[in-house]
């Protein structure tokens, strides 16, 4: 079985020298919840507009379950779901109508028991009848949704899809994604909000400048990071501290003294030794591990 996205040298450089994508290489497996994470400006719009037949590469190619995007790009499209970030829509179309357009595209302007799911799954069923202009810009983004997913796409790219909405909003659209992953669609999640990568996806690949910085399981990722940050609450606790307490130590977040320790080298259990001996009274201990952020940040560091 072909992968889900396969990418292979796949380069862009817009006519005023900007390379946006340099030689990628990865593929998305079938059925993956997959993370493309990287800062403004390192080309994940770029590749996505790619997969979506919007943008034509410079090198390389993309296939979306096998259907190469430029030559067979009636069935890569067909395959493909994107959710843009941005609310595009017309304004004077109910939301009934702009899903009915959408589905006509594909030749299935008759689905409406589909549409009908959807749009209750999506707290829709009562906006059917309302023009787009009168929804909140929550609803839009439910709307967006909607329309991707018209003629049911095998491969969804859910590109910022929680971006300004609230946290019943994300709640309900993360709940649909799972949904959407669980009956076997692919998903590829672009977001800023990385926790959300961290709790739902298998893989994650980190853009920056056009190229592939890493391609890992998350798992994997979170256990590259060399730190992991220990934070006490003690009675008898002063600066300046000793040279021993003074090594890692991480500066105070009110009552919180914190000791940033490389996971490796250093001991939890030294640096508690170190601050008995040093007359300190422990009331209270935690320990922080590492976060997708943590990684994130880590490998973009500029």
């Amino acid at each position: 079985m072909s992968a889900a996205i396969q990418i292979n040298g796949l380069g862009k450089t817009y006519s005023n020298g900007l390379v946006a994508l340099d030689k990628v290489d990865f593929a998305v497996e079938q059925g993956e919840f997959f993370a493309l994470l990287g800062p403004n400006g390192a080309g994940k719009s770029t590749l996505i507009n790619i997969l979506a037949g919007l943008v034509k590469p410079s090198a390389g190619s993309a296939r979306v379950n096998g259907a190469d995007v430029q030559q067979e790009w009636r069935q890569a499209r067909k395959n493909l779901g994107v959710v843009p970030q941005e609310l595009a829509f017309d304004p004077f179309f109910t939301v009934r109508e702009v899903l009915q357009l959408q589905a006509g595209y594909f030749g299935l302007s008759k689905n409406r028991a589909w549409q009908d799911e959807v749009l209750e799954e999506l707290g829709l069923s009562d906006k059917a009848d309302t023009r787009m202009r009168g929804l909140s810009g929550g609803m839009k983004r439910r709307v967006l949704i909607a329309q991707a997913l018209m003629h049911k796409p095998p491969v969804v790219v859910l590109d910022e899809p929680t971006a300004g909405v609230d946290v019943e909003l994300r709640q309900l659209l993360w709940r649909f994604a799972k949904r959407l992953h669980q009956e076997g669609h692919t998903i590829v999640l672009t977001t800023h909000y990385l926790e959300e990568a961290e709790n739902l996806c298998d893989r994650v690949a980190i853009l920056d400048k056009g190229q592939l910085l890493t391609l890992q399981t998350t798992e994997q990722l979170l256990g590259s990071h060399p730190w992991r940050e220990v934070q006490v609450v003690a009675n008898n606790l002063a600066e300046p501290l000793n040279p021993e307490l003074a090594k890692n130590f991480n500066g105070r977040d009110g009552d919180w003294w914190c000791w940033r320790l490389n996971r490796q080298q250093d001991s939890v259990a030294e640096l508690l030794e170190s601050l008995r001996a040093a007359g300190a009274v422990l009331q209270d201990i935690r320990t922080r591990e590492p976060s997708l952020e943590d990684v994130f940040l880590n490998l973009v560091a500029r």
